[in-house]
């Protein structure tokens, strides 16, 4: 373990075995598993269910820890399957003890919201305790996107070595983000100097078997980048690279209620004034066509066709040639 802290449970660690640990606040818990290798090396952190309605990274986190039960393991994995159990017991994004979004409240607040010490509890137990993080997110029920790792280079050190783990991931997506947003597991990662990376997928409120493939390939081919299973360096196999902000509050907003209809698809190139959907009343008739502001390739696009004013519809981004 690199040495950014010691977390609370540090000592009930067992060398060649996984343990189950229980973080604990007045208002939720949160399970971590703990799987320990009987030689020295690399800790690595994987978080799914930071939203409560992605289920693809929970399920791929089940089957990597029953794989890791046969693998001879250097150094630890910290897995933590649900990060935000509130929210997935109620099956929705954000949190219904205070209606936060769990992946806006990094590093977190002590004295704060239900979420807010969440996020504490998380970035103090789990994320500076590793030399690596992996954020396993897809596009929940209300979102499509595609299937991708995505990283920060900020031009420094630890921008560098995420680059290296996102392509060792092997998503078919390789999404560059030359800045960071506030409040995310990554920007709490940075500010340690910790290298991340972070997923996306389709979502629709299932876990289709390629996705899961694809997250629990990917923690693996990581693992073995970091050395801490057998094989060595991985090659990357994106098929493609995107380049811009990733931030999905900045999505193109409707202005209108309705039922949005898609024009586009994700990872679609589109022009600049180009349609991309139409919100239609419930009497069928149009009241508002969504455009392209600029050229870019569609990286999010809305799923769920009930919209209220102000919610995101679309995400550009650029394809790097």
């Amino acid at each position: 373990m690199d040495q950014h802290a010691t977390p609370s449970w540090w000592d009930e660690r067992r060398p060649g075995h996984t343990v189950r640990i229980t973080l604990t606040d007045p208002a939720f818990t949160v399970d971590l598993f703990v799987a320990t290798g009987r030689q020295p090396g690399p800790t690595l952190a994987v978080l799914a269910g930071v939203h409560g309605d992605e289920y693809e990274g929970p399920v791929a986190i089940g089957e990597l820890l029953a794989v890791l039960a046969h693998q001879e393991l250097a150094g630890a994995l910290l897995a933590v399957p649900v990060a935000n159990p509130p929210a997935f017991a109620a099956g929705i994004r954000a949190s219904p003890l205070d209606g936060l979004n769990l992946a806006r409240c990094f590093p977190g607040d002590p004295a704060g919201s239900a979420s807010q010490r969440l996020a504490v509890l998380l970035d103090r137990e789990v994320i500076a305790a590793a030399d690596a993080l992996i954020d396993l997110h897809s596009g929940g029920v209300a979102y499509e996107m595609a299937l991708l790792a995505g990283y920060c280079d900020l031009g420094d050190a630890t921008g560098a070595r995420s680059r290296a783990l996102a392509r060792a991931f092997g998503a078919p997506v390789l999404w560059m983000h030359p800045e960071g947003a506030p409040g995310r597991t990554l920007s709490a990662a940075q500010a340690r100097g910790i290298p991340s990376l972070y997923t996306e997928a389709a979502g629709g409120g299932a876990a289709p078997e390629a996705v899961v493939r694809c997250y629990h390939e990917g923690v693996l081919r990581v693992m073995r980048q970091l050395g801490m299973l057998p094989g060595g360096s991985v090659a990357p196999r994106h098929r493609e690279t995107w380049r811009g902000a990733g931030n999905t509050d900045q999505a193109i907003a409707t202005s209108t209620a309705g039922l949005f209809r898609p024009l586009v698809q994700v990872g679609e190139a589109v022009t600049a004034d180009q349609p991309l959907g139409e919100i239609r009343g419930y009497g069928g008739a149009p009241s508002e066509r969504i455009v392209a502001p600029t050229a870019g390739v569609v990286a999010m696009i809305r799923r769920v066709p009930r919209v209220v004013a102000g919610d995101g519809i679309c995400l550009l981004t650029s394809r790097v040639v």
